[in-house]
C-alpha cells in the first residue's frame, strides 16, 4: 500500500464514519418500519454501508 498523506488518512477517516452513522441510520429504519419491502430495502442499504465501511477498513489495514 503507497503512503498516505495526513489529508488522505483524515478524508478516510471522514467517509469511514460517514459509513457507520448510513450503516446505524438504515438499521432504525429496518427497526421502526412494519412495511416489509421497505424493511428489505433498509437492510440492503444497511449491508452495502456496512460492506463499504468494512472495505475501507481493510485498506488501511
Amino acid at each position: 500500500m503507497p503512503n498516505l498523506t495526513t489529508k488522505e488518512l483524515n478524508a478516510l477517516s471522514d467517509q469511514l464514519d460517514f459509513e457507520k452513522v448510513l450503516h446505524c441510520k438504515y438499521l432504525s429504519g429496518v427497526q421502526e418500519t412494519q412495511d416489509q419491502e421497505l424493511k428489505a430495502k433498509y437492510q440492503s442499504c444497511a449491508n452495502q454501508h456496512l460492506q463499504n465501511y468494512t472495505t475501507l477498513l481493510t485498506y488501511l489495514r
